[in-house]
């Protein structure tokens, strides 16, 4: 079999899945799970490719690894679908709606593990082409992507990508129409990181703010000043971003807490820059707060490093996206952090955005409870998964990126 006649095969197989998929993204999007809770959606994926005859493997706590094609393969393909909900309450209306209250799908990982599972069954179906020619594909459907710094470290602990020579997945984007696939060679995201920071003071009555320290005039300068002096204290070029989302101080309008904090995340274009700010946030926060007498302490988790898609890659993903009657388009770097990226910092690789935009329709955003997709895109990113997983040849040399550790 040639390589038009298997994508055909290929194609008709996934055609074929498309009403099964279709339900298979709308039971789980009903019944979401959060990270490292997935154990329904474990199973459901789990006893689908069994009873296709994929050969599966639990990982520890949640998710799986799914493995067809040739038993001793010249060439392995890592497949990758993330499979956790946010804690966000869905407010879309519709009928298949979260069923979980305060939890949903609003990042389309409901989306992603579908298509994964129509790509392996199809590629099942098709397995004896893969043994002729030497590839075996295997799935990884991860747990944990939502949290930090992310359960693709879990995964690759477990087994992942031993023996994978790259590694391809997709991520919804409700700013593309459906069809189309969004591609960029390099940075696709951006190192992404939890920042909080807690103050203690002498608090007391606000008619008398000279006798205490005044915790929450400094936290307020927390806010304001610590984004401000690092941008100044960074090279621009970094595409640093420090945004709080929580603030919290007092009970009472005329009393001077004596704690009190604010939580955000720090996102950067570079990499290199997110290995060593450390030591400055803690200097520009320390610095800020020393006039008003408080103790502060820092903490960041320490998240993701920037997805970085190799030429091969995205070239891969290119020739995959027309073999599969989709359009390959231009997009641009986002500062949101994605755990994939620690897959690539230990083989070749690629990340690709699926457009789940109606034609002519609105515009949603991931992470927001209204987000509804086009159902097309499940279908469509089974086979562009699927086709990108045999389109791939041979190997390239792994970056150097050993210094991209987690803490």
């Amino acid at each position: 079999m040639n390589d038009d006649a298997l994508l055909a095969a290929l194609g008709e197989r996934i055609s074929h899945l498309a009403a099964e998929l279709i339900d298979v993204r709308r039971d789980l999007h009903a019944h979401p799970e959060l990270s490292r809770e997935e154990t329904r959606t474990t199973d459901v994926v789990a006893r689908r490719l069994d009873a296709s005859g994929v050969s599966v493997r639990l990982m520890p706590g949640t998710g799986l690894l799914a493995e067809v094609g040739a038993p001793e393969p010249t060439h392995r393909v890592a497949l990758r679908a993330d499979i956790d909900a946010l804690p966000v309450r869905e407010r879309t209306g519709l009928d298949f709606a979260s069923t979980t209250p305060g939890v949903t799908h609003a990042c389309g990982h409901d989306v992603h593990t579908a298509a994964l599972l129509g790509a392996m069954l199809a590629l099942k179906e098709c397995e004896a082409a893969l043994v002729e020619r030497g590839i075996a594909v295997r799935g990884i459907f991860q747990a944990a992507e939502e949290i930090m710094p992310g359960g693709a470290l879990e995964a690759i602990t477990a087994g992942a990508l031993d023996g994978v020579d790259v590694v391809f997945a997709v991520h919804c984007d409700p700013t593309l129409d459906v069809g189309e696939v969004g591609l960029r060679e390099g940075a696709l995201t951006a190192a992404c990181d939890q920042v909080a920071v807690s103050l203690h003071g002498r608090g007391g009555h606000t008619s008398r703010p000279q006798l205490t320290e005044d915790l929450t005039y400094a936290l307020a300068k927390v806010v304001t000043d610590v984004p401000a002096v690092l941008s100044r204290r960074l090279d621009p070029r970094t595409g640093t971003a420090l945004v709080w989302g929580t603030i919290s101080a007092g009970r009472a309008p005329n009393v001077i807490p004596s704690t009190g904090e604010c939580r955000g995340t720090l996102r950067m274009l570079d990499a290199q820059a997110w290995l060593t700010v450390g030591p400055l946030l803690e200097e520009i926060v320390h610095g800020v707060v020393q006039p008003y007498g408080v103790q502060a302490k820092v903490e960041r988790v320490k998240g993701v490093p920037p997805v970085v898609n190799s030429a091969t890659g995205i070239e891969a993903f290119r020739l995959a996206s027309l073999a599969g009657g989709m359009h390959p388009v231009p997009t641009t770097q986002s500062l949101g952090g994605e755990d994939f990226s620690w897959y690539l910092a230990h083989t070749d690789g690629a990340m690709a955005r699926l457009g789940t935009r109606t034609h002519g329709g609105p515009t949603f955003d991931l992470h927001q409870g209204d987000l509804v997709v086009d159902e097309r895109s499940i279908t469509l990113g089974a086979r562009l998964l699927a086709s990108v997983a045999v389109l791939r040849r041979g190997r390239t040399a792994r970056p150097d990126d050993s210094t991209l550790e987690a803490t």
